[in-house]
């Protein structure tokens, strides 16, 4: 069989799959990586996270991510790694008023426990009247979660509050 080939859009459960020994360097590079040592977040958030978005997730470069895993796998250096830069929100935006969070959602727990918050944000966004909010509670950057709001075109804030906590606004 043909070793996987790592690219931006390699999923971290494809590339741990071929390549277990990358857990370790990922681990290195980024320290909210630990959480792969998590088996049930690893068999679930893993499946839809691409490395281009754990180097949002662990505030990496993904060139330099992308080349330091290929490095240790014996692949040739990306010279110009196609990344999908996506721009969150990160500055408060002028829409956003505390008075009109509507809902909260703590995905911690939901994460913790291997759950896939996904489809439940993106029901309660839905939900929301056109002044209301969603406040959502991660332990990290969502990068799934916020990638798939944007092509919906949904509003987001993503404030960091400490290493260990993200609250993201949503808007319709």
């Amino acid at each position: 069989m043909d070793k996987l080939i790592i690219t931006p859009k390699t999923k971290i459960y494809d590339l741990l799959q071929a390549y277990p020994q990358l857990e370790d360097v990922l681990i290195s590079l980024a320290p909210p990586f630990k959480k792969l040592k998590n088996p049930v977040l690893r068999r679930t958030i893993t499946k839809i996270t691409t490395l281009n978005q754990a180097a949002t997730i662990g505030s990496l470069n993904v060139e330099e991510l992308i080349n330091t895993l290929r490095k240790e796998v014996g692949q040739e250096k990306l010279s110009e790694v196609e990344s999908s830069e996506t721009h969150y929100q990160t500055d408060r935006p002028a829409w956003f008023d505390q008075k009109q969070v509507a809902n909260s959602i703590d995905i911690r727990d939901m994460l913790h426990a291997g759950e896939q918050p996904v489809h439940e944000v993106l029901s309660a966004i839905k939900k929301l009247g056109d002044d209301e909010l969603l406040e959502v509670i991660a332990p990290f950057i969502p990068a799934p979660l916020l990638d798939k709001s944007l092509s919906l075109n949904y509003r987001h804030w993503l404030k960091k509050e400490s290493d260990e906590k993200y609250v993201i606004y949503f808007g319709k």
